[in-house]
């Protein structure tokens, strides 16, 4: 494998981490999906080229199981990591006061402590690969300001971007680049669900009546891809994530009035 580049996506199985594993696969890299969904993995590797990519069964809230799996990612890549693709996550919508507490802890563990777990095992593979190795981490628009309905998201998100931003000048030294990519809304399997276990309404019906735009996921891997080949610090994806990016910066106050308004929408929607 020593002619290829190598990358490990984590929520490989679907959705963004599949399109990305796509993408990179066409420009020519040698692909480690990672993911609780076995079954999910093999349809994705079924639309690779055969020999260029290998599964490994993870579960990103467990420290050990990322040891492992990268280690057995570096023997099947040739002994190279270029970049990890930290993308693994679950949606998580609601008021606060009707999420449960397994359902704030799930979210935290997955989308913040699984990014966190992932750069500290991944580290000595993209320092060993150093320069031009990447961590990229997938954040979102939810991580540029906060949103009412989403609190415990946007947290985790929030975190994701602290990360980022903190480990691009932590390992700046050891010639690791670090980068996030913010999408909007992605019209994948996570929307299908319920945003909590109090709703029965399907995230992706929310988001069309509350009028918001899905961003395509070739988008995404495209940005994923630009990120890894040298892109801004934080790259966001779609009008709605470009647009808040924009406003959060220069116009705060009118991003609050705003989204106090898409609040209160959703919540007429939803009562």
């Amino acid at each position: 494998m020593d002619d290829y580049q190598s990358i490990f996506i984590t929520g490989g199985g679907s959705g963004i981490g599949r399109a990305v594993a796509q993408r990179f696969s066409r420009g020519g890299w040698f692909v480690g999906l990672a993911d609780v969904d076995e079954a999910g993995m093999a349809e994705t590797g079924a639309l690779l080229p055969d020999g260029t990519w290998s599964a490994h069964k993870l579960d990103v809230r467990d420290p050990q199981e990322w040891e492992t799996a990268l280690s057995d990612f570096n023997e099947a890549c040739g002994g190279r990591i270029d970049a990890l693709a930290n993308n693994a996550g679950v949606a998580l919508g609601g008021r606060l006061d009707a999420l449960s507490t397994e359902e704030i802890d799930r979210t935290l563990a997955i989308n913040l402590s699984g990014v966190i777990y992932g750069a500290r095992a991944a580290y000595p593979y993209l320092k060993a690969a150093a320069p031009g190795s990447c961590l990229v981490n997938t954040c979102s628009a939810a991580g540029l300001y906060g949103q009412g309905g989403m609190t415990i998201y946007c947290a985790s998100k929030f975190g994701v971007r602290a990360l980022t931003e903190s480990l691009d000048i932590e390992w700046a030294a050891d010639g690791i680049r670090v980068t996030d990519v913010m999408p909007s809304y992605i019209d994948t399997p996570l929307l299908a669900g319920s945003s909590h276990a109090k709703s029965n309404t399907p995230i992706r019906e929310s988001v069309q009546r509350a009028g918001l735009e899905f961003t395509p996921v070739e988008e995404v891997a495209e940005t994923f891809w630009r990120a890894v080949q040298g892109g801004d610090l934080h790259n966001p994806v779609g009008k709605t994530a470009k647009m808040v990016a924009r406003a959060a910066r220069w116009m705060p106050s009118y991003v609050r009035g705003k989204s106090r308004k898409l609040a209160e929408k959703g919540a007429k929607l939803m009562g």
